[in-house]
């Protein structure tokens, strides 16, 4: 076992295809990792581009409580609180925007916003989100999507033609100074958030606070918005599902989601647990 000293001070990890199995569980061996790192000092930062609500369902099912950056960094959330401590939401001005430049580019998009409780959609929006269908809400036209008076912490945009690679590459290209975008594995499912706004800068900011250097951070992600999370963080791992462009970036590998990935890096860190 590593002296205490060199152990990171600080665990953040993204949810989705990287601590969750497929059917969206923990498993046994994640959990007793993840207890026995808390137990050797270091705190869990969940990163994810999901809202609380869903941080919230995951804190029920495991008992796992601490700090959570959602919403691809828009909110940072106190798990245990239940408490948005920040939140960085896109203007509605903005919104209408860059949704009506990527209409253009992608007439077949449709679009929806998070506010951070719930989606709103309009017509041409025909994704569903499994789980929290009650935080699902339409409405009637495009338009109204910009007369509500809600946060939007993210502007989505559903295409059933275009991969999310594609989308964030014409995205990048149509309205590349207007907002951040970028994808987290949803099928033709681009996630815009406000110019600057990323897991990166608010996990960076967060340390920052808690006086925890980046190279005392042992971060794990699988999709293109950890990718700046994998390389800010002094130890950052590339999942063995992760997407191509993560793998090809980030020289360090774990395993799968479905194969305890997290755990294995963490029981060589912290010990392995005995299974209670």
């Amino acid at each position: 076992m590593r002296h205490p000293r060199s152990r990171p001070r600080l665990i953040a990890t993204d949810l989705d295809g990287t601590l969750l199995r497929r059917d969206g569980t923990v498993s046994e061996r994640t959990l007793r990792a993840l207890r026995t790192a808390v137990e050797g000092g270091a705190d869990i930062v969940f990163v994810t581009a999901r809202p609380p609500r869903y941080v919230d369902a995951l804190a029920t099912a495991t008992g796992l409580a601490g700090t959570a950056v959602c919403s691809n960094g828009a909110q940072v959330y106190d798990v245990r609180a239940r408490t948005v401590i920040r939140s960085r939401t896109l203007v509605p001005d903005t919104a209408r925007r860059v949704a009506t430049v990527l209409a253009e580019a992608a007439p077949e998009l449709g679009f929806a916003v998070e506010t951070g409780l719930r989606v709103l959609y309009e017509p041409s929006y025909l994704l569903r989100f499994s789980g929290g269908l009650a935080a699902q809400s339409p409405v009637a036209s495009l338009g109204d999507l910009w007369l509500l008076d809600v946060p939007i912490v993210k502007l989505l945009a559903h295409s059933h033609r275009c991969d999310a690679d594609v989308l964030v590459a014409l995205a990048e290209e149509a309205a590349g100074g207007e907002a951040q975008f970028t994808h987290s594995g949803g099928r033709g499912l681009l996630e815009v958030s406000a110019r600057g706004v990323t897991k990166a800068a608010a996990l960076s900011a967060l340390c920052a606070e808690r006086g925890v250097t980046a190279g005392e951070v042992v971060a794990f992600g699988d999709m293109p918005n950890d990718l700046a999370i994998l390389r800010w963080a002094g130890s950052g791992y590339a999942m063995g599902n992760a997407h191509p462009s993560v793998l090809a970036a980030v020289p360090r590998r774990t395993a799968s989601n479905e194969d305890d990935g997290v755990a294995l890096v963490l029981e060589r860190l912290f010990g392995e647990a005995r299974p209670r």
